[in-house]
């Protein structure tokens, strides 16, 4: 599993010209699935997601999570997270799993957030041709990827 971790000001997902998740301050999670992936990826990016140390504490300094300040999660999911661009110039998202086993992960994903965050995350709809727009503060942005976790 793979994310794309964006700290924002603000952040929007709107699909046929209708908002269906909106947030200020917090993180936009962009979210890549594959076949391998497990309820152990979810438990873990979840984790680090929520306990991240990227927002600002009273000296200007990244020590406080998403938690901490009590911020909000937009999650959406992309499956050109898991692209591959070794040959040619057109990616492969061979890789990337298709919806069946895809949709009940992020539908966990979504469960586990909402868990360990103790409150309503945001979203995207799973297939939808989605508009993301946001306000990337810092800019911070980290990638994780559950099988590497480095």
């Amino acid at each position: 599993m793979r994310v794309v971790i964006q700290r924002v000001s603000e952040a929007s997902v709107t699909v046929d010209k209708n908002v269906v998740g909106q947030i200020t301050n917090g993180l936009l999670v962009l979210m890549g699935i594959e076949d391998a992936d497990t309820m152990e990826d979810i438990e873990w990016l979840s984790n680090k997601i929520i306990n991240l140390r990227i927002f600002n504490d009273e000296n200007n300094v990244m020590n406080k999570s998403v938690l901490e300040i009590n911020g909000d999660i937009l999650l959406v999911s992309q499956f050109t997270l898991h692209a591959s661009t070794k040959k040619g110039n057109r990616p492969s998202y061979i890789k990337a799993s298709k919806p069946d086993i895809a949709i009940p992960m992020y539908e966990m994903m979504i469960t586990q957030l909402e868990k360990d965050l103790n409150k309503k995350i945001q979203t995207g709809i799973f297939g939808a041709d989605m508009k993301v727009q946001l306000l990337n503060d810092g800019p911070v942005t980290i990638m994780m990827d559950s099988k590497n976790k480095e």
